[in-house]
């Protein structure tokens, strides 16, 4: 009987391991199975996406797409998510640049074939250059462009030469769709880089081919015309710039200034005459009855930029001891104040200390001023 009891509480005890091995086992298939169900549910959340904006453009025209039954259906590449760089939209206004209109779009396709698959219009100048619209109306001309009209501009060899540089231009191409009056485009939002060595940008699918074989959806009107356009937005570069720079080792950095028969100036600030630190004017100037909340009770003390220059400076600026050399200084270190547009201090001295014959400030009815410059910013413009 105990035996039996004994065989029983074993048994009892490797099911209870086994259960928990196999709890161990299912959280460790959910754990490493939580990442690649994220992304498979990010996979199908893209492809919704994808499949939703590549529809945006037909829902709005009121259109459903081509039948793919047809060989004159659009391609399947319509439900291609766009690059966040390009913009197709539609709009009322009119190409800027150039304007081609067919009087046959289908008698223009036949007709190109034999000129490379492409129209080419006549050159026409946009921001000091020439350019060329690129028309190419058959299914994979250019190759890769599989059932789409592919549109491109390209840039006269001769202007390049004739000014050697890089030409940064934005550009919008257009197709008018009757029924709704308005221009659909396709716009790359970055500014493309025209040079020697590339003289030619644009969309490989512009739009579907099976847009201009069916009238229903516009693109064609009017016994088969249809108008492509482009808008041409030449970025001149910059002629001004300006160079910002913070100068420490500064030349000259002291100035020292004299003012004599204090007691009878009545004015109510003077001017030292300009000197030259670090390569910059300035001049000090004092207020001897003081200045805003200083008037009546401090002298008033500011470093100011002789050309009005507006930068950073660090400064001391001091009241000289000219008994024993017990100097008062006070530092400034910023941007100007709204005093002077200059820097400097409302209450540099008070006028119980300036009077104060023990410490040396008035001597011999003169007042003595000094500065050191020890750094400032500059800003030249090129």
């Amino acid at each position: 009987m105990y035996t039996d009891e004994k065989k029983k509480d074993k048994n009892y005890g490797s099911i209870f391991v086994y259960c928990v091995l196999c709890f161990v086992l299912v959280a460790e298939v959910a754990r490493f199975a939580k990442p690649y169900y994220s992304n498979f549910e990010n996979l199908m959340e893209t492809e919704a996406l994808v499949v939703e904006e590549g529809f945006v453009d037909v829902m709005n025209s009121g259109k459903l797409p081509c039948p793919f039954k047809t060989s004159h259906s659009a391609s399947a590449r319509s439900h291609e998510k766009l690059s966040g760089l390009i913009r197709r939209e539609d709009r009322a206004r009119p190409p800027s640049s150039y304007c081609v209109k067919f009087q046959n779009f289908a008698t223009m396709a036949k007709l190109v074939k034999d000129n490379g698959d492409k129209y080419e219009s006549r050159p026409f100048s946009v921001g000091g250059y020439n350019w060329t619209l690129l028309i190419y109306p058959n299914e994979n001309k250019p190759v890769g462009s599989g059932g789409y009209v592919s549109m491109y501009v390209r840039i006269d060899n001769s202007s390049l030469i004739a000014n050697p540089h890089d030409v940064y231009a934005e550009i919008t191409f257009l197709t008018y769709k009757s029924t709704i009056d308005r221009y659909h485009f396709l716009q790359e939002t970055d500014a493309q880089r025209f040079h020697l060595f590339k003289q030619q940008y644009g969309q490989l699918n512009f739009l579907e081919i099976g847009y201009y074989r069916d009238p229903g959806h516009g693109f064609i009107f009017d016994g088969g015309q249809s108008v492509f356009g482009v808008d041409i937005l030449v970025a001149n570069p910059f002629e001004k710039w300006e160079v910002f720079s913070y100068e420490e080792n500064i030349r000259d950095p002291l100035f020292n200034w004299k003012l004599t028969k204090f007691s009878t100036r009545n004015l109510d600030s003077y001017t030292s005459d300009p000197f030259s630190s670090g390569g910059r004017d300035w001049v000090l100037k004092v207020y001897p009855n003081g200045v805003g909340h200083a008037t009546g009770n401090s002298l008033s003390l500011f470093l100011i930029s002789a050309s009005n220059e507006k930068g950073y400076v660090k400064a001391k600026l001091r009241v000289i001891d000219q008994k024993r050399s017990n100097h008062l200084e006070k530092q400034v270190e910023g941007w100007p104040n709204a005093t002077e547009n200059g820097w400097g201090f409302e209450k540099f001295i008070s006028f119980a200390d300036l009077k104060d014959s023990t410490k040396g400030f008035l001597a011999d009815d003169a007042i003595k001023f000094e500065v050191e410059i020890l750094s400032f910013s500059k800003t030249d413009t090129l």
